[in-house]
């Protein structure tokens, strides 16, 4: 029996470590745990660790999959922000061949990955399988996914880089995830992570996405540091956009929340602007600036 300090698939159940053979999936179809006997139900082809919580109204509400997977390609924050994560990913982990996004929702950051490089293993969690429904169609064949409670990683040291954008906002628990992360990301592997910032902001649109918060300035920095990573880089993301999102935010408190208070459907016109704007953003932050204030935090860290 093997433990935390090897690198593999680990049981939930017993915790014991089983390595994984290279070129092998991470959890074959109808895997069972050698050392307790547990097995993993499957849904659809895909393995099923929390299946109590699947497609239940649990950090998300799932149905706000199909609204997703209409406006996310093509959107003015979703497309800029997938550059950026691509950029950051080269830049301090040019060498990562494992990756690990959780809560990967219909796979729009993981096509953007699973395009930037050749990678050995790319793998995509989601709390939900209506999400996946998505992602599997958008990802080319080998890309695993795997159904899971962010909270509770079924893997160890397996991957050069992780990450989860704009995920654990919606958790209670957020540092959880963290400790989970760091025990799935090889040491002197990389993580990234993005979440809304300025508690201020706070609106109906936070509402509606079933935020549990937004960051401080510095707090998802601490807890990254607490969770066994050193912090490599850190901005502010729609830095340029901040006064327009501020306004937007003020103008819709006391309305009910909304999909379009989600700032979801702009025009064409408005969102080939914002859209501009936004690369012009990400393109002046890759080459080295940072943003003290903006709507979103972006923070790179390397497990330690």
């Amino acid at each position: 029996m093997t433990f935390a300090d090897t690198p593999g698939r680990r049981c939930l159940a017993c915790s014991a470590v089983q390595p994984v053979a290279a070129g092998e999936p991470l959890w074959p179809p109808g895997w069972q745990c050698p050392f307790c006997g547990a097995r993993v139900a499957q849904g659809n082809g895909i393995p099923m660790f929390a299946p109590g919580l699947a497609d239940t109204v649990s950090g998300v509400d799932p149905k706000g999959f199909d609204a997703l997977a209409k406006v996310e390609v093509g959107h003015f924050w979703f497309v800029p922000r997938g550059q950026l994560i691509v950029g950051l990913s080269d830049k301090y982990f040019p060498q990562a061949r494992n990756f690990l996004e959780v809560g990967c929702g219909t796979g729009t950051v993981l096509r953007a990955m699973a395009g930037s490089r050749s990678w050995e293993r790319l793998v995509g969690s989601e709390l939900h399988p209506s999400g996946l429904a998505y992602a599997r169609k958008r990802l080319p064949a080998g890309v695993e996914f795997v159904q899971m409670d962010a909270r509770d990683i079924p893997a160890v040291r397996l991957f050069d880089l992780t990450g989860a954008f704009d995920v654990i906002e919606h958790i209670p628990d957020d540092e959880a995830v963290l400790r989970g992360l760091r025990a799935a990301t090889r040491p002197g592997g990389g993580i990234i992570v993005t979440v809304p910032q300025h508690p201020s902001l706070w609106s109906p649109a936070d509402d509606f996405a079933h935020h549990q918060r937004r960051y401080r300035r510095g707090e998802l920095e601490d807890k990254l540091c607490r969770s066994g990573f050193e912090v490599l880089f850190s901005s502010s993301y729609t830095a340029l956009l901040l006064p327009l999102m501020a306004i937007s935010r003020l103008s819709q408190r006391g309305k009910a929340a909304s999909l379009e208070a989600y700032e979801f459907t702009p025009s064409r016109l408005v969102n080939c602007a914002l859209t501009a704007i936004l690369r012009a953003e990400v393109g002046m932050t890759l080459a080295g600036w940072r943003w003290p204030a903006g709507g979103s935090r972006v923070v790179v860290a390397r497990a330690v």
